[in-house]
């Protein structure tokens, strides 16, 4: 991890070089331009030359310690007034090193950053599982522009996978209820009924139907309208377990290629670039390790799109509410690059983050 020590700034003129040989390692995390502008509409580049890490020479064949002594130029960023007059960087200018900076263009630019001292990751400053950790450690420890400890447990009152979060609701047992049956029972025929004949051609008496025939085939029909409506019924319980299945959250992605996945939604007005928010979050790798985490003491404070926290987060968080969940699957150009964070963060890594929102200032 690297602690603050001290603000870095450098004014960079028009065609002027400027030799940077740093004291202490320099992390510059902004680059913009002058309050006094010499050209209103032009553009204004500014470039970066530095020695590239030394790499033996394939020509040697005995492997012996020549290396190329090339330099590097690479062009940090282009300022134009009035459409793109400031940059946020993570550049790292180490300790005892040349580098060197030019503007092209009639503009001056200056760059802010701070003085780091970067420490061991495999020597974190305090035990993290320590009753006896203050309020202030706790932050430094948790601090997302740099990584901390590796820590190999769970928390069990924090964040977990989607699912632990989500509401699954009850599905009512299927109804076993089932339409009376209507028994069939002939009313006796009145005497009347018994009297009454009916005569053939042949003279032979003819039985009378019953009176109460039609109303037989009325208790049928009802008795038919009543089971094709239980019928619903029955399957109600099937229904309501597929509409829970359908509210399970779905994965998006965002700029940048960030996957978001909100396990649970938070209440209130959603978090913006330029808010002030405080989060609790566990990072991991893809194989599960868990690298870096704030589960207790102070929530990781930050200005959201400030430039504080890697990219990912500065555009994952926005939308969140306060006590919202959500998972961050970010990719290695949102997070740290091929350059990774010593051991705990190989290079090219993509990173996993639960998160928690716990409250906007």
């Amino acid at each position: 991890m690297a602690l603050v020590i001290g603000l870095w700034s450098l004014e960079l003129k028009p065609g002027k070089e400027e030799v940077v040989t740093p004291q202490a390692d320099i992390k510059i995390t902004n680059i913009a331009l002058g309050d006094v502008l010499s050209d209103a509409s032009g553009r204004t580049t500014v470039k970066f030359t530095y020695h590239p890490p030394s790499q033996p020479d394939e020509d040697d064949e005995d492997g012996g310690e020549n290396v190329s002594e090339s330099l590097s130029t690479a062009v940090l960023c282009s300022l134009k007034p009035g459409t793109f007059e400031q940059t946020t960087t993570d550049i790292v200018l180490q300790e005892d090193d040349e580098y060197t900076f030019k503007v092209v263009g009639k503009n001056t630019v200056y760059l802010t950053g701070n003085y780091i001292e970067q420490q061991s990751i495999n020597n974190p400053p305090f035990d993290m599982d320590s009753d006896e950790d203050t309020d202030s450690d706790l932050e430094d420890a948790y601090d997302l522009r740099e990584v901390s400890s590796d820590v190999e447990m769970l928390p069990d009152d924090l964040l977990s996978d989607a699912s632990r979060f989500e509401d699954v609701d009850e599905v009512p047992p299927k109804s076993l209820k089932r339409a009376r049956t209507v028994e069939d029972e002939s009313p006796k025929s009145s005497k009347l009924d018994q009297k009454k004949r009916l005569k053939g051609d042949d003279g032979v008496v003819v039985p009378t139907p019953p009176a109460d025939q039609d109303k037989q085939k009325k208790e049928k029909k009802k008795k038919e309208k009543k089971e094709q409506k239980e019928k619903p019924k029955e399957n109600e319980g099937e229904k309501q377990e597929a509409a829970a299945v359908s509210k399970k959250p779905a994965e998006r992605e965002i700029v940048g290629g960030i996957k978001i996945l909100d396990s649970k939604i938070g209440t209130g007005p959603m978090a913006k670039k330029g808010n002030k928010v405080r989060m609790r979050y566990i990072g991991k790798l893809t194989d599960g390790k868990v690298f870096d985490k704030n589960v207790k003491g102070k929530p990781l404070t930050f200005q959201l799109g400030g430039g504080e926290v890697i990219k990912g987060w500065d555009e994952g968080i926005v939308g969140m509410q306060v006590g919202g969940e959500r998972k961050l699957t970010i990719p290695p150009n949102m997070a740290y690059g091929k350059q990774g964070q010593g051991s705990a963060i190989p290079k090219n890594a993509t990173l996993i983050f639960e998160c928690k929102l716990m409250e906007i200032l």
